[in-house]
């Protein structure tokens, strides 16, 4: 299971977007962030991400 949340990107922001699907969890927060917040994060540096939380 993979999990994104706004917050542990420093966001004071509720959203989290998990599943089993890697690429469509990080499709999800990417737009959630573009669309909500004005940052657009690249596919490559969410799954550094998600690799680094283990």
């Amino acid at each position: 299971m993979v999990k994104l949340q706004c917050k542990d990107y420093g966001f004071e922001c509720d959203f989290v977007v998990e599943g089993k699907d890697t690429t469509q969890v990080i499709l999800d927060f990417g737009k959630h962030t573009d669309d909500e917040h004005g940052i657009e994060y690249s596919k490559e540096s969410l799954m550094q991400f998600i690799l680094r939380k283990g």
